[in-house]
């Protein structure tokens, strides 16, 4: 029987559950390569640092050091996640366009400061940290402030996006009954932006864990300065021993942010197309109460002082801006090798999720195998995956995009999980049935009603992935980011200062390129009602 006309304008249906495997192609091309970067003196190292996982130290100095570096990084991280979200919201909702529509009557000014917010959230955290580090020297506002730029920025994006998708229906009854801007805003906007914004913003403390650590890698302190040290002297034992207390926060964070979210970001109806939040208003205010002292009680622990960060250090001898060397800089070799090591993580991180979650179908102990080694991927940051593949192949490409792309797997297979979940089973159910195999019936079962919005947050990944890949860059792999730390070493400023406006305009033009991507994959599909997929896919 041939294909309807319809079903032949949107392309061959039956194939569509391959799309999640397609970037899996990618392992054939790196097998061949793999060979001739690898060398056999580190085997030995990479198996006493795999059965140390099974034997980490309990010596009470090294528990001791554990927990007060685990306590840094907490505090830095819910530090940065407040200050991102306040100040995310208030840049969300002076970006809005409905907003500025409804105050002035025009979104000029809207657009405008959304193109002025694509600069700092075009700059990975590392960077901000990095260049606040020789002006201010080391202290715990640095890391802070560092999360707070680009987290903000992306918050405000977020914001503003939901305040110009929500319905204006009641908005525009309110104002043609007289009411005034600001009221009506906050009656007809505000009750269904809410849910919505706690649940991005629980999603954003994930993330400022996992930035806090990361900052903590590259010296800015924490318990990512102590994964550092272990591993760079070899003391696998004490290094799994922080590698499983950030597992366990991780995971106890996010099955407290997951109770939250049920209770407080489900929405009710209320009528005139807006939502309540699930749990009562005064549970909202008690805990916003209590939030205001906790981090109060942080900061005076830390020694975070914000007056601090105008009081910048003397900095060293510039020398002269030689703008013909920066123009003589291997620009296309820099930025190539950038997309390249991009596009291969990217790839990796997309087609790897499903194809081992096709593996380990039948056997439900390996996918819980699986589910650890991801969340272990999302802890352990790049920077660090990078070192270790280092034990057995030689810097470059390959490794760094090899270390994001495990990373980002990580990441990626928890929402291909979660997002698999909320997809009706009765396809796969049916399959089984009629005599189909687990696999085949996982694959155009549950994959086919998927295909499109996980590949649309891969799509968004990439571009994430663009931005992380001067974290490895930092550490030894090819492009933008290994240039970055030259610069910054010699504090040549004005490659320093080429060097970030060109990764900002490719981070911003890679942020164009998804966004386009991801518009044409969801358009007219089905979105699952996976919180990966939805409002917080710009994490």
């Amino acid at each position: 029987m041939s294909p309807s006309p319809a079903a032949a304008a949107n392309g061959p249906q039956v194939a569509a559950p391959l799309w999640v495997l397609l970037p899996a192609l990618v392992l054939l091309p790196l097998l061949l390569v793999l060979p001739g970067i690898s060398h056999g003196g580190g085997w030995e190292l990479v198996g006493q640092f795999a059965s140390a996982a099974l034997q980490p130290s309990l010596d009470p100095l090294v528990l001791r050091s554990v927990l007060s570096g685990l306590g840094v990084t907490v505090g830095i991280a819910l530090l940065g996640w407040a200050g991102s979200v306040v100040l995310g919201v208030v840049l969300g909702v002076a970006s809005s366009r409905v907003v500025w529509q409804t105050v002035t009557g025009s979104t000029a000014l809207a657009g405008w400061i959304r193109r002025l917010l694509a600069l700092p959230r075009s700059i990975h955290e590392l960077l901000w940290g990095l260049l606040l580090l020789q002006l201010v020297g080391l202290q715990p506002a640095v890391a802070v402030v560092a999360i707070i730029l680009p987290f903000g920025a992306l918050v405000a994006r977020v914001i503003s996006d939901l305040l110009d998708a929500l319905p204006t229906r009641s908005l525009e009854a309110l104002r043609s009954a007289g009411a005034p801007a600001g009221p009506a805003l906050l009656t007809a906007l505000g009750p269904p932006l809410l849910p919505q914004l706690i649940s991005y913003s629980g999603y954003r403390l994930e993330c400022a864990l996992r930035s806090a650590t990361l900052l903590g890698v590259f010296g800015l302190g924490g318990l990512g300065t102590e994964l550092k040290l272990t591993l760079q002297s070899l003391a696998f034992r004490e290094l799994w021993t922080g590698l499983w207390a950030l597992l366990i926060t991780m995971l106890l964070l996010e099955l407290l942010l997951g109770r939250l979210r049920q209770r407080w970001a489900m929405p009710g109806r209320l009528g005139l197309g807006q939502t309540r939040v699930g749990g009562s208003g005064r549970e909202l205010l008690w805990a916003g109460a209590g939030l205001l002292p906790l981090l109060g009680a942080v900061a005076w622990g830390l020694g975070v002082d914000p007056a601090s960060l105008l009081r910048w250090q003397p900095l060293p001898p510039m020398p002269t801006g030689n703008w013909g060397a920066v123009a003589a800089l291997p620009w296309g070799v820099l930025v190539g090798n950038t997309v390249v090591m991009t596009l291969l993580a990217a790839a990796l991180a997309v087609g790897l999720a499903p194809l081992l979650l096709l593996l380990v179908q039948p056997w439900s102990g390996a996918r819980w195998a699986l589910q650890a080694l991801w969340a272990l991927g999302r802890l352990w940051p790049p920077p660090l995956i990078a070192l270790l593949l280092l034990f057995v192949l030689q810097p470059g490409i390959i490794t760094g995009a090899l270390a994001l792309g495990l990373h980002n797997l990580g990441v990626l297979g928890r929402l291909l999980l979660e997002t698999s979940e909320h997809v009706g089973a009765g396809a796969e159910q049916a399959l089984l049935g009629a005599g189909s195999g687990p696999r085949l019936a996982l694959l155009y079962g549950r994959f086919s009603g998927l295909a499109r919005p996980y590949l649309a947050y891969g799509a968004y990944r990439a571009d994430v992935i663009l931005r992380e890949s001067v974290v490895v860059g930092l550490v030894g792999a090819t492009g933008l980011g290994s240039q970055l730390l030259e610069a910054l070493s010699a504090f040549a400023f004005d490659e320093l200062l080429a060097l970030l406006l060109a990764y900002a305009l490719l981070t911003l033009v890679g942020e164009d390129l998804s966004d386009r991507l991801r518009r044409r994959l969801l358009a007219g599909a089905p979105r699952p009602g996976s919180p990966g997929v939805g409002t917080q896919d710009r994490g």
